[in-house]
């Protein structure tokens, strides 16, 4: 029997017991069995005015909670999930096992688990009915908000945003999760002081990190969901008329050939579609959630942000460097990166930023095979296509032409000498940007 099979006979309830607000944040409860899972969230520099709409603050902090649920039923996979608190119509549950199905594709295929999106699980609401929800800013809402990762992608929103405005708005805010100095420098180097940053504070219950030294369950789940919505939550508190991300026309190609399965399919065009239609339902819409990067490839957005040399020093997008504020040098994630800015930049500058010439070292060949050739698995990594990548590595020969060439580079332009389609013209018409900002990328 699979470890999933065993938890799931083991297991076979997930309970969404309740949600709690109070001065400091919120929190949530959830149970697998006799384990409690407890996360919590804290306001950080986020204030609630004493008078706001109750009804509608805890209708989205439900949906907070409906996003954190994943990451702790992973751990087990119950087939059934009872949600006591909030409320759920048909439409809704079904809206939720879609995100977490898609948003499990990873984890389900790296731990070799055959599902499929009616078996997974039943979810069981105790209450359809949803609260009213008004909006006190109607008619009133301006400004954006702007997700802050520390990579090259919202570096380059926050710039595009600064041309539409004029150079700056003061109606416009970042907005961060658990802020750390590579999120913070930053903001701080797009001119956005500490009274434009809205910082929440999210932390894992250390219960789940027990049940997965204990061999539970482990693997990737739609984190971008998370930002979604607790995005939502900071913008309609703060009256922002946009929450606009930094998600790429490249996020919707999946990591395994022949499959559904896509590391980032939290940031697709699909997860953003459903998203702003959840929105509209159960919300009332307002504040609008788009991607301003959506229309353009990574080449488009690389191209881009090597024309803002101050944020070299400064940008980091490295998943296992972000506790120290690093780039690895090691890992699919840094190499991909290398790649995409070797078209642009000498190796001397890339040194620097990495710490090494990645692309002469012969120990990363099986990830940058990974990334180059169709007939292999992507890294699990939220990276751009093959053809961004084949076109950045031929922009990159043709930049050292004549003089010595990296080992991995040489070796690839040995194999494929002929000039890749060019994608400076690309454009994604398949997008929800608005009329007012769409010129920013024509």
């Amino acid at each position: 029997m699979s470890k999933f099979d065993e938890l799931r006979a083991k297991y076979d309830t997930f309970i969404y017991h309740s949600y709690d607000i109070t001065d400091k944040g919120f929190s949530f409860r959830f149970t697998i069995g006799e384990y409690e899972f407890l996360p919590a969230w804290e306001w950080g520099s986020l204030r609630i005015p004493e008078d706001f709409d109750r009804g509608a603050l805890e209708s989205i902090i439900f949906a907070i909670g409906m996003t954190e649920l994943v990451s702790y039923w992973k751990c087990a996979c119950p087939p059934r999930v009872l949600v006591k608190c909030g409320a759920l119509d048909e439409q809704g549950i079904r809206w939720w096992k879609k995100l977490y199905f898609g948003g499990l594709g990873e984890f389900f295929y790296r731990n070799g688990i055959e599902t499929d999106i009616d078996s997974f699980m039943t979810i069981e609401a105790e209450n359809s009915s949803p609260a009213p929800f008004s909006d006190p800013f109607e008619g009133k809402r301006t400004g954006c908000l702007i997700p802050v990762g520390g990579g090259k992608d919202s570096i380059v929103t926050l710039e595009l945003l600064k041309e539409h405005n004029g150079g700056r708005s003061d109606d416009d805010c970042c907005y961060i999760i658990n802020p750390r100095k590579t999120t913070l420098d930053c903001a701080h180097t797009a001119g956005y002081p500490d009274e434009r940053i809205i910082g929440l504070k999210r932390s894992i219950h250390p219960e789940l990190l027990a049940r997965n030294a204990d061999g539970w369950l482990n693997g990737h789940t739609p984190f971008s969901a998370i930002v979604a919505f607790s995005a939502y939550l900071a913008a309609f508190v703060t009256g922002k008329k946009y929450i606009v991300l930094s998600n790429e026309s490249s996020a919707n190609e999946g990591n395994v050939s022949g499959t559904g399965v896509n590391h980032q399919y939290s940031k697709s065009t699909a997860f953003e579609r459903d998203f702003r239609e959840y929105c509209e339902r159960v919300f009332s819409s307002p504040p609008e959630y788009f991607s301003l990067l959506r229309p353009w490839s990574e080449w488009q957005i690389a191209k881009r942000f090597v024309t803002y040399p101050k944020y070299l020093p400064v940008f980091k997008s490295c998943n296992l460097g972000s506790k120290t504020d690093s780039w690895c040098g090691k890992c699919a994630k840094c190499l991909y990166v290398y790649i995409m800015l070797a078209a642009f930049l000498d190796d001397d500058r890339l040194t620097e930023i990495f710490g090494a010439d990645m692309l002469d070292d012969e120990q990363f060949d099986g990830l940058f095979n990974g990334l180059v050739y169709a007939d292999l698995d992507k890294p699990f990594e939220c990276v751009g296509t093959r053809a961004e990548i084949q076109l950045a590595l031929y922009t990159a020969y043709k930049r050292r032409e004549g003089g010595k060439l990296p080992l991995l580079l040489k070796r690839y332009i040995s194999a494929h000498p002929e000039r890749p389609v060019s994608l400076d013209d690309f454009f994604d018409n398949d997008n929800f940007v608005p009329d007012e900002l769409i010129g920013l990328l024509k």
